[in-house]
């Protein structure tokens, strides 16, 4: 018996054996098909459909290093919720956005989430909801940020409460450049009177646009709790190299809108340099400046501010940004305050 032979008849045994038939071939599963992400240029860039909907979803963020230099830094920023005695102090922070977009009989339907997670280091951090809201038809409703939290280009001016996000429901009507609208806001971490409790609500009016090189907003707030209101404008116009910005505000006793001052002027001018560099002196001066505690109201003192912003380009989509604050008044010690940041956007 040669191999030949041999060979056949060990293949024709293991046919046998097996069960095989001729009729039993293996036949290859057919591939499932493949729906690949469309690119939905229907609301602007960088939106694709969810695959199988009509819905188109953008995903966009940042991350930001940022070391801060002043009075008890330590821990402050990081996420803590610590303020130590160190003189500077390190943090990174990771943000994402979640924008979903669809069609529907009343005009775009938005949803929009914004996490955002906070390291001072590798024990001390935090992760939080920056906003959740739904958007249809000029109707917000969620926890979004309010119209007090939009301020100048620099860092130098404080123009609001400590706190300006909230769960709010919104209705802002649009026209061109022109917006005008209300909000009623749930203020739990505002200001809040001794021997009350801090869950007042709020009734916001906000009206603003832009004509030409100029740009305005008018907002006002009242803290039904705290039975207390502010009045805001603000307003920036191209001049020069550069844009100049002004603001003044005015709040009838200390409430959640407005808390820093009885009154409060302020001024930048962001000089644009180059295309990648931009220069932002600013000053702001208060009266009445913070709470006189045995009051619960302003106290009688006034206090003044300067500062300089330098923001620099430094590729697409990465930026530096340098800031030093000096605060000064009657009764209060100067501070001398500031910030070095590097952030990457996608």
């Amino acid at each position: 018996m040669n191999i030949k032979s041999l060979l056949l008849g060990s293949a024709a045994a293991l046919a046998v054996v097996s069960g095989a038939q001729a009729a039993d071939a293996i036949v290859a599963a057919e591939p499932e098909p493949v729906e690949y992400v469309r690119v939905c240029d229907a609301y602007g860039t960088g939106y694709f459909y969810i695959p199988g909907t009509e819905t188109c979803l953008k995903i966009e963020g940042y991350i930001r290093f940022q070391v801060d230099v002043g009075p008890d830094q330590s821990g402050h920023n990081g996420g803590s919720g610590l303020i130590g005695t160190s003189d500077w102090d390190a943090f990174t922070r990771g943000q994402v956005q979640f924008t979903a977009k669809s069609d529907t009989e009343y005009g775009p339907l938005t949803g929009v989430i914004v996490l955002q997670a906070n390291a001072d280091d590798a024990e001390n951090q935090n992760t939080k909801l920056d906003s959740a809201y739904i958007d249809i038809a000029g109707f917000r409703a969620g926890l979004f940020y309010s119209w007090w939290d939009d301020g100048l280009s620099g860092e130098t001016d404080v123009l609001a409460s400590h706190e300006t996000l909230h769960n709010s429901i919104r209705y802002q009507y649009e026209s061109g450049d022109f917006y005008a609208g209300i909000s009623v806001d749930e203020l739990e971490d505002g200001a809040f009177k001794d021997g009350e409790n801090p869950n007042n609500v709020g009734v916001a009016l906000g009206l603003g646009g832009k004509a030409g090189a100029f740009t305005y907003q008018v907002i006002g707030g009242y803290d039904t709790d705290n039975e207390e209101g502010a009045i805001r404008a603000m307003g920036t116009v191209a001049i020069g190299p550069g844009t100049l910005g002004l603001a003044a505000v005015w709040a009838s006793g200390t409430n959640s809108y407005y808390d820093q001052s009885e009154w409060t002027v302020a001024a930048e001018y962001a000089i644009q340099a180059t295309d990648k560099l931009k220069i932002t002196p600013g000053a702001q001066w208060f009266g009445n400046y913070m709470e006189d505690e045995s009051s619960n109201d302003f106290s009688s003192d006034d206090a003044w501010k300067v500062g300089l912003t330098v923001d620099y380009q430094i590729t697409d989509n990465f930026y530096a940004k340098a800031s030093v604050q000096y605060l000064d008044g009657d009764n209060i010690d100067d501070v001398t305050s500031g910030y070095f940041r590097l952030q990457r956007a996608f």
